[in-house]
C-alpha cells in the first residue's frame, strides 16, 4: 500500500480520499475538524495545514500531497490572508521530503476566458479574487517543489455543496420550486464532475516529474445552466421548474451595497456568456474521459437526496 496526504475535506479533498482509499492505498486526511469519510484506510488528523511540523510529520514518507483546503470565506480578502502562507508551508514540507505537490485550480486566473480554454492558455488574470489566483500559480512555479494543478470548471456530484450547480439549483429541482441563476441560462457553460477531477488528481501524481505541470480535468463539452437543471430533473423524475437568470449587470449593481452579492458579482462574466474549457489534451495525457452526464446526474441527485433527508430528519 502507498501512503498519500490529503489536506482539507471539502468535496474534492474527500473525494480523492475515497478513491485513493477504494484502491488499496493508505490515506493521512489533515483538516482542523478531524473530518473525512469513514474508512479504515483512511487515517483522519486534526492538524492544521499552514503549521510547518505538524505537516513535515505528517507528510514523511508519504509518495503524493493532495492540498484541497480553501479560503475561510469567499473573499479576495480571505484568500490572500490564508492561502498563500499556508502554501508556503505545503511546498516547503514537499520539497523536503521530495514528494509532489497536486493542486485542484480553478479557472479564474485565464487572461482570455471569453475565448475556449486550453492547457497552454495564458494565465494573468489581475484584480480581486482572479488576481489571488494568478499569484498562486505564479509562487507554485517559482517553488522548487514539484507541483501539479489539475484546473476543473465549475463543480457538480456528490458534496459540492457550495456550486452554481449544487445547492443553487438542485434542492429547489427536488422540491418543484422556481430557480435563481447567475446570468444567462442558456450560455454555454463547463461543468466538471467532482469525481472526475479527483481521477484526475490521482493519476497526475503518478506522471513522470515535470517542472509545473498543468492538466485539465475531465470535462464534457459545454452544457449550460438549463441543459444541467435538465438533466437533474430527469434523473429525479421531476418536471424542470422555471428559470430565472440574473444578468451580471444587476448583480454588480446590487453588489454596491450588498457584498455578499458583490463577491458573485466579480465572476458574473462566467455566467453571462460562453464560458468554455477544452480538456482533450490532458485527457490523452491520462487516459481519462468525462462521467457521462447521466450517470454524473444521477448520483448527484441521489447523494442531494440523501443529504437533504438526513438534514430533515435532524430539523
Amino acid at each position: 500500500m502507498t501512503l498519500y496526504v490529503v489536506t482539507g475535506a471539502g468535496p474534492v479533498g474527500w473525494t480523492i480520499a475515497e478513491q485513493l482509499a477504494e484502491r488499496g492505498d493508505t490515506v493521512r486526511l489533515l483538516t482542523r475538524s478531524g473530518s473525512g469519510p469513514d474508512h479504515p484506510s483512511v487515517e483522519k488528523l486534526r492538524a492544521d495545514a499552514s503549521d510547518p511540523g505538524a505537516l513535515a510529520s505528517a507528510i514523511a514518507g508519504a509518495a503524493a500531497v493532495f492540498h484541497c483546503i480553501h479560503g475561510s470565506a469567499y473573499t479576495a480578502g480571505s484568500w490572500r490572508r490564508e492561502l498563500p502562507a499556508a502554501e508556503a508551508v505545503v511546498l516547503d514540507a514537499a520539497h523536503r521530503a521530495g514528494t509532489v505537490v497536486v493542486f485542484p485550480e480553478s479557472l479564474y486566473s485565464y487572461s482570455h476566458p471569453d475565448t475556449v480554454m486550453t492547457e497552454d492558455g495564458e494565465r494573468a488574470a489581475t484584480g480581486g479574487k482572479r488576481g489571488v489566483r494568478t499569484a498562486l500559480l505564479a509562487a507554485r512555479a517559482a517553488s522548487p517543489a514539484c507541483t501539479v494543478l489539475v484546473i476543473a470548471s465549475d463543480f457538480y456530484g456528490p458534496r459540492a455543496r457550495m456550486a452554481h450547480a449544487g445547492e443553487r439549483m438542485i434542492p429547489a429541482i427536488l422540491a418543484g420550486k422556481a430557480i435563481q441563476l447567475v446570468g444567462d441560462p442558456g450560455a454555454p457553460h463547463s461543468f466538471t464532475y467532482v469525481p472526475d477531477l479527483a481521477a484526475a488528481m490521482i493519476t497526475a501524481a503518478g506522471l513522470p516529474r515535470a517542472a509545473d505541470r498543468m492538466l485539465h480535468a475531465p470535462t464534457l463539452p459545454a452544457l449550460s445552466q438549463r441543459a444541467m437543471a435538465e438533466a437533474f430533473a430527469l434523473a429525479a423524475g421531476v418536471v424542470v421548474p422555471p428559470l430565472r437568470g440574473i444578468p451580471g449587470w444587476l448583480l454588480r449593481a446590487l453588489g454596491t451595497v450588498l457584498p455578499s452579492v458583490r463577491e458573485i458579482a466579480e465572476l458574473a462574466y462566467q455566467f453571462d456568456r460562453p464560458f468554455v474549457m477544452d480538456s482533450s489534451a490532458s485527457e490523452r495525457l491520462l487516459g481519462l474521459a468525462p462521467t457521462p452526464l447521466e450517470q454524473g446526474a444521477a448520483e448527484t441527485v441521489r447523494w442531494w437526496r440523501e443529504d437533504l433527508a438526513v438534514a430533515g430528519s435532524a430539523a
